[in-house]
């Protein structure tokens, strides 16, 4: 990357209140029960990570519409409020629209965006960022409230953007 630039791969994820099963080690005969809530709470994440860094930009909201992946970009431009910013994400059709264009207007050149081809989520690192992130807080763990799986989130991301190398590691990036 060029002096005065930034590159991002982005993309959203699922915070559910039902926690992720996954196999676990029980004694002989035993099973492990995980509790669930009656109704699975949702929320939902939508982030970007720099690839060069390694540090993320993180936001928790509870709808994942176009007005949400707008607040992520403009939340990237103030970020970076004299570098031009390149972003690579998915097709998704939350990605294109009306709002998204203003965004992109008022960055007036300062923001780039870049599409990944259909269904290929293995392009875009960042799914490897939310595999840890799961592994890390929701499987097999029920929070007592949604507010405090959200919290277990935030302190999640805080606490790779102290340690972005960590990141760099998780998403297969090499700083140069």
């Amino acid at each position: 990357m060029k002096s005065g630039e930034v590159f991002y791969y982005a993309d959203e994820f699922n915070i559910s209140w039902h926690p992720t099963l996954r196999a676990m080690w029980a004694p002989v005969g035993q099973q492990v029960m995980i509790s669930t809530p009656a109704q699975p709470t949702r929320r939902y994440g939508l982030g970007a990570v720099n690839w060069v860094t390694g540090e993320t930009v993180v936001i928790t909201r509870l709808h994942k519409r176009r007005r949400e992946v707008a607040e992520l970009l403009e939340a990237l431009l103030d970020k970076h409020r004299h570098e031009t910013v390149y972003v690579a994400w998915d097709n998704a059709n939350t990605h294109e629209d009306d709002e998204i264009e203003a965004v992109l207007r008022s960055a007036a050149g300062r923001l780039v965006l870049l599409y990944l081809p259909t269904y290929s989520p293995w392009l875009n690192p960042i799914e490897m960022l939310w595999r840890q992130f799961r592994r890390e807080v929701t499987h097999c763990e029920l929070f007592a409230s949604i507010e405090a799986l959200i919290e277990a989130t935030r302190a999640f991301f805080d606490g790779y953007n102290k340690r972005p190398d960590g990141v760099c590691s998780i998403i297969g990036a090499h700083p140069v």
